[in-house]
């Protein structure tokens, strides 16, 4: 026996029931709060802490890394896209190498040696 299907199908989509004017005049709210009261404290910021005791030569390792990663999240982001998308996203990948390379020079500073961290090939030696 043929089950029948209503076309298109009834389905409960949720962001029916979410009211988005109200959701954005909420947001507007918070936010304008926050600005208006630099004080008040911004509960984001306090989701990851990093611990006061870390040295500065770790920070600058960490750094390194993420803006590595980012550099080749994006790289592999704009082969997959084109156009005015794709420059924006190389622009992106661009400004994560200059930051590597600023904080591969600091490290350089902190430590001539070299000796404390594994840093991205080729991003010190300019």
């Amino acid at each position: 026996m043929k089950k029948i299907t209503p076309d298109p199908p009834e389905t409960a989509i949720a962001s029916d029931s979410l009211d988005l004017a109200q959701l954005s005049v909420d947001s507007q709210r918070v936010v304008s709060k926050r600005l208006r009261n630099p004080n008040h404290v911004d509960p984001v910021c306090h989701v990851f802490t990093i611990l006061p005791n870390v040295d500065t030569e770790t920070l600058l390792c960490n750094a390194c890394e993420t803006l590595a990663s980012l550099n080749v999240l994006t790289t592999d982001l704009a082969c997959k896209l084109e156009g005015s998308t794709r420059s924006l996203a190389l622009s992106i990948q661009q400004l994560a190498v200059v930051g590597e390379l600023l904080v591969n020079r600091a490290l350089d500073n902190v430590d001539p040696q070299g000796s404390g961290c594994e840093r991205s090939p080729g991003a010190h030696d300019s």
